[in-house]
């Protein structure tokens, strides 16, 4: 199920926030996160915030598109997500500016219809319009791309689409509860692609069951089919999950940490020699043009509006996150009320430690003069101990070498004091 909200103090009913944190608005890049909070199956390691038809109390066939009652529970949520775009353009004004990234994820956005998606996007661009080179992504299931799907969404605005892979592996997607079939990750690329949009291929590394060659055979795949862009993550049993539930029972192993070590190692060997880059620590791209621009949106801290139920923001400073449940979300905008549950004003200290523990996991590093004093005495051991690169810090930057990428909790911890 999904995980727990993080503390914070009641937000306002208005959705207004301090003049402090508005007054900061514009000063760099704007983007919108909007959150689709349902799937077909929910997958056994998933702790996000989404929802089966059976959890809303619907039933239907499993499909990729929804249909007949259940269309009904995607239009309430469409409809009251076009009602938080427009609490957000009162609470904003034009402060923002144009959009810089657009990014849907969920769920699966794609169980939506082409033109629901593109009705958000273009009320996005109603509220504050879009850069002229505004990156818009939506994640995707393989087996909801169609060539039909990919051109609608090309034509409605998207550039960009995140591909859940995964795994190449069927007994891998298996054990992860992932239903879709592996031939469709082919289908889906090559679809996207015609279409004229960017590829990003996400994989999960570390799953119980899975052979350091399977994991190989899921990178040589990716390296044949040439995506953009390539995320790969360690796999992490949370509570409250399916998985977490069969770990505790002993009934499959809980994931190895030299094991994933040697996948994250294998990964970007085979992805350096295809001609990825890293430029975070779980991301690659073909080149710096075809990096996510979104997420390092959010590794900079930047100034975003996440849209949905579940979904966080950060605007100046202040952080707030919308109630989870979908009809509770509906109900609070329907009375022209805010879906914020909770949220934080972030101090000095705190936006410190995350411009530390985001700004290392970048392939671009971090400034060495950005770090306190404590900090800035502990690179040079650091260095001597091969987590950091010394020539990045002879020219002033904090950048992670390969075992450093592998031990980053221990770098931020040193950095930290």
């Amino acid at each position: 199920m999904p995980s727990a909200f993080p503390p914070g103090e009641p937000a306002p009913q208005d959705g207004s926030l301090p003049q402090t944190a508005l007054a900061s608005v514009g000063a760099g890049p704007f983007s919108v996160y909007l959150h689709v909070p349902f799937c077909r199956v929910r997958c056994g390691y998933c702790d996000f915030n989404t929802y089966t038809l059976p959890e809303l109390g619907q039933t239907g066939p499993e499909q990729p598109l929804l249909s007949g009652e259940a269309r009904s529970l995607t239009e309430t949520f469409v409809e009251a997500a076009h009602r938080e775009l427009e609490l957000a353009g009162r609470v904003l004004g034009d402060r923002p500016g144009a959009v810089e990234t657009v990014f849907v994820g969920g769920g699966t956005p794609t169980m939506l219809d082409p033109d629901q998606l593109g009705g958000l996007l273009e009320r996005v661009r109603h509220t504050w319009g879009l850069a002229p080179d505004a990156e818009v992504t939506t994640e995707a299931n393989p087996d909801t791309v169609t060539p039909e799907v990919a051109q609608r969404l090309r034509a409605h605005g998207f550039t960009r689409v995140s591909i859940g892979m995964q795994s190449a592996v069927p007994h891998v997607l298996r054990t992860l509860d992932r239903t879709h079939d592996p031939a469709n990750v082919v289908r889906a690329v090559h679809a996207v692609r015609e279409a004229g949009m960017q590829i990003s291929l996400d994989l999960i590394y570390g799953t119980p069951g899975e052979s350091l060659q399977d994991w190989r055979t899921s990178l040589e795949l990716v390296a044949s089919l040439e995506p953009d862009h390539v995320s790969a993550y360690a796999l992490v049993v949370e509570e409250g999950t399916k998985l977490h539930g069969q770990v505790r029972r002993g009934a499959v192993p809980a994931p190895d940490d030299d094991d994933e070590a040697d996948k994250y190692e294998l990964a970007d060997e085979l992805l350096a020699a295809a001609g990825y880059g890293w430029y975070e620590i779980s991301n690659w791209a073909r080149s710096p043009e075809r990096r996510c621009r979104h997420n390092i949106a959010y590794w900079r801290g930047d100034d975003w509006w996440g849209v949905g139920p579940g979904a966080h923001s950060h605007v100046g400073g202040v952080r707030w996150w919308n109630v989870k449940h979908p009809r509770a979300y509906a109900d609070r905008l329907e009375q022209a009320h805010s879906p914020a549950h909770a949220r934080e004003l972030l101090g000095d200290g705190e936006r410190y430690d995350e411009q530390v523990l985001l700004g290392v996991r970048l392939a671009d590093g971090l400034p060495v003069d950005r770090l306190r004093p404590e900090g800035r005495l502990a690179v040079a051991g650091l260095v001597a101990d091969g987590l950091v690169e010394g020539r990045a810090a002879v020219q002033g930057r904090v950048v992670l070498t390969l075992r450093g990428r592998l031990l980053a909790d221990t770098v931020v911890h040193r950095l930290l004091g």
